[in-house]
């Protein structure tokens, strides 16, 4: 075939497959192709829905358990059939679904927390599959808090949530949030294990100065947040931060102490 041959017939080649391809993301929408038997492209509907689905309903199971199968199905096939993905690889699918929850679905029937509960369970795999390790050199595990400088995980990740997420299901789907800002730490341990955390705001403190500044010992550290409450007993905070601390070392939250 000489190139003009092929030039010619790529426009052709190309509209095939962008008419398959929208058959196959909404055939309630987009007609089959004419020369294709619908027994075989009905193989092709099934086996790219029920991948992409199997994937989002494992991803998220509290949000798919609150969902009744019409509107489960629908707003997957929504998101099937509009969303355009970034990226080819499955592991990924449960974070391209929650970029459409969040920027292009807008369903005023949809719970009020939805989105937070399904960043929520998108973390969990998120944490699993990061390529980040936890590196101990350089790190005294044992070392004194007080004395020398902590060492935040880089798989502690911090979070925060109009919605009390971690309690949502069956039996709880609040419509409205409660006064206080949930926060967690979700962190992945030294045996790849997932833990979920949920901390007060003087931890969640602790944590955001440890992320920002990380050339403070623990009793800086801890010395200045008693400073910022104005507390009339500094020793109390800093004695109830260092049990924090040794609660978040036993987590792999805090890795040890860094060696000079």
């Amino acid at each position: 075939m000489n190139s003009k041959a092929h030039k010619d017939k790529q426009p052709e080649f190309i509209s095939k497959q962008l008419e398959f391809a929208a058959h196959i993301r909404n055939p309630d929408i987009h007609s089959k192709p004419d020369d294709v038997e619908d027994r075989r492209m009905g193989i092709y509907r099934e086996l790219f829905y029920n991948n992409v689905e199997g994937f989002i309903s494992s991803g998220f199971p509290v949000l798919r358990d609150l969902t009744d199968d019409k509107t489960w199905h629908a707003m997957v096939r929504d998101f099937f059939s509009r969303h355009h993905c970034k990226t080819p690889y499955f592991l990924e699918i449960s974070e391209e679904f929650l970029d459409y929850l969040e920027n292009e679905r807008d369903n005023s029937n949809d719970p009020a927390f939805m989105q937070e509960l399904a960043h929520y369970e998108w973390v969990e795999l998120a944490l699993t599959v990061a390529e980040q390790e936890i590196d101990e050199t350089g790190i005294d595990p044992q070392g004194d808090f007080l004395q020398n400088i902590p060492v935040l995980s880089p798989l502690a990740w911090l979070l925060s949530y109009q919605f009390d997420v971690q309690h949502i299901g069956p039996d709880y789907q609040p419509t409205l949030p409660p006064e206080q800002i949930t926060t967690l730490i979700v962190y992945r341990d030294r045996d790849d294990e997932i833990g979920f955390m949920e901390i007060n705001p003087v931890t969640a403190h602790m944590i955001q100065s440890l992320q920002l500044d990380s050339e403070q010992t623990g009793g800086q550290l801890l010395k200045n947040i008693a400073d910022e409450l104005n507390h009339s007993d500094p020793s109390v905070v800093i004695t109830g931060g260092l049990e924090i601390m040794e609660q978040l070392r036993e987590a792999d939250i805090l890795l040890g102490v860094r060696t000079r």
